[in-house]
């Protein structure tokens, strides 16, 4: 797959709980990728922060992943690079994204 369409995001609201430095939060994606997320939530992040979080899929299944924060929009959110996905977290986010695209 081209780097472009593995960046394509696109719309979906997912359930997400995540976690860093600062504590546990629930949220929730507004849109997603095979590269990342967007994840809305008042909770507050840096910028650099590695976050673990777990996705809720639309089938009910929960995936855990963990990414990178890239930037952040304070009490709307931020956006996240996926770190290290492994070969079935990889398949079922290129089967949501094929999906939603």
């Amino acid at each position: 797959m081209d780097e472009k369409r593995e960046q394509s995001r696109v719309p979906v609201l997912l359930e997400v709980l995540w976690e860093s430095a600062t504590g546990k939060y629930e949220a929730r994606t507004s849109d997603i990728s095979l590269a990342g997320c967007f994840i809305d939530t008042i909770g507050q992040v840096a910028v650099g922060e590695t976050i673990t979080f777990k996705l809720r899929l639309l089938s009910g299944q929960w995936i855990e992943l963990q990414g990178e924060v890239k930037y952040e929009l304070p009490r709307f959110g931020f956006g996240v690079r996926f770190k290290d996905l492994s070969a079935l977290s990889r398949k079922h986010l290129e089967a949501l994204v094929k999906m939603r695209g």
